[in-house]
């Protein structure tokens, strides 16, 4: 069942446009995070699902009604959506069980007895009953967002959407709050989830949204994004990947220039000095002892191609070879000693061949 349809979104801001044309739709009970870079739109499309901001054009329904219609009545339609934000957006000078027992009273004009048993039965369930007396400026960043949290859910809504809700806490704090979110989860809550915390996502949501090129690049289960994403950019921000592209189009290249561009993508990413040692070690004893010689001698065999990648997560570096002319492995054909020179760097090596030769080393 569809509790959010999405057609065509685009918000435009004098300089930017964060959302250039989102379409999807999110079923009842979805656990969805979003993640991406920075400036990918990710908080402005949950700001738009309950119209914080104006959508520059394109439909919003939300449980089958079109908000983003003038006609719409959102104020009724945000009480079927809770919002958190990563700044808390505690009433000072309220204390914690005012604060949650706030909107029920003054919106849905519940009696305050009745309010006030139901929000300490929401800040037990948050694990800050005791707290409920105390003023926000007596609570700790990750309480404050338990407290916000309860509020949301005061409100009985039938969606909640997070924006970055651990983003402003100490990392000491974001173990507390994400174990609230996850217990919402399993109750079945519909989520919407903005976060940098991606083991977190792999572990709550059923769906994971990668935000990039003003739009949804990438969406799927937390496997597919997390562990074999389709799309080059996503595999890049979870892999965060740093990427060296060069071309070797004749024999009288540049090989002190070629080499210098390596050492200086070591250096501006931090790999490690072995690692680098064994990239630069790798496409010498390839490269210039085995490949160079054969591809002079295919008239299709140029360019060559080097893709090195780096991975900040898991402290690896890989090396693709791209080459053309007939199938050639030099792992089988090569000099012997360049071989075993480079078998005793790699953790893996593959060649493949279709209509061109390709070699992928991975060095861990």
């Amino acid at each position: 069942m569809s509790m959010i349809k999405i057609e065509h979104l685009r918000k435009e801001y004098p300089n930017i446009t964060p959302l250039k044309d989102v379409s999807v739709e999110i079923n009842k009970g979805d656990v969805i995070s979003v993640i991406g870079p920075s400036g990918t739109g990710k908080s402005t499309l949950l700001r738009c699902l309950n119209q914080l901001e104006e959508p520059t054009s394109g439909t919003v329904m939300i449980d089958g009604e079109v908000i983003t219609d003038p006609k719409c009545d959102i104020s009724l339609v945000r009480r079927k959506m809770g919002m958190v934000f990563q700044s808390f957006n505690l009433f000072a000078n309220l204390n914690i069980v005012e604060n949650v027992m706030s909107a029920p009273v003054n919106l849905l004009k519940k009696p305050k007895d009745e309010a006030r048993k139901e929000a300490m039965e929401l800040l037990k369930r948050v694990g800050l009953a005791e707290k409920a007396e105390n003023y926000p400026d007596e609570l700790s960043g990750g309480q404050k967002q338990r407290v916000a949290i309860a509020r949301a859910i005061a409100m009985h809504p039938e969606i909640i959407l997070f924006d970055e809700p651990t983003s402003a806490l100490d990392p000491t704090m974001v173990g507390e709050v994400l174990s609230v979110i996850r217990s919402l989860a399993k109750d079945g809550m519909t989520m919407m989830i903005v976060t940098h915390e991606m083991k977190f996502a792999k572990d709550v949501s059923n769906r994971v949204f990668y935000m990039d090129e003003g739009g949804i690049y990438e969406d799927g289960t937390p496997e597919q994004i997390f562990e074999q994403p389709l799309k080059e950019k996503t595999r890049s921000f979870i892999k965060r990947l740093k990427t060296l592209s060069l071309g070797i189009y004749s024999a009288n290249f540049d090989y002190l220039g070629f080499n210098s561009q390596i050492e200086q993508f070591g250096r501006d990413n931090m790999v490690a000095p072995r690692l680098l040692r064994n990239l630069e070690l790798a496409f010498e004893e390839l490269v210039m002892q085995n490949i160079i010689g054969f591809v002079e001698q295919n008239d299709e065999g140029f360019p060559i191609n080097i893709d090195i990648e780096h991975s900040e997560t898991d402290e690896a570096a890989s090396m693709t070879i791209t080459y053309g002319g007939a199938n050639y492995d030099p792992f089988t054909d090569g000099d012997e000693l360049s071989v075993m020179i480079v078998k005793k760097l790699a953790a893996e090596i593959k060649h493949s061949y279709s209509d061109k030769n390709e070699i992928q080393i991975r060095f861990a």
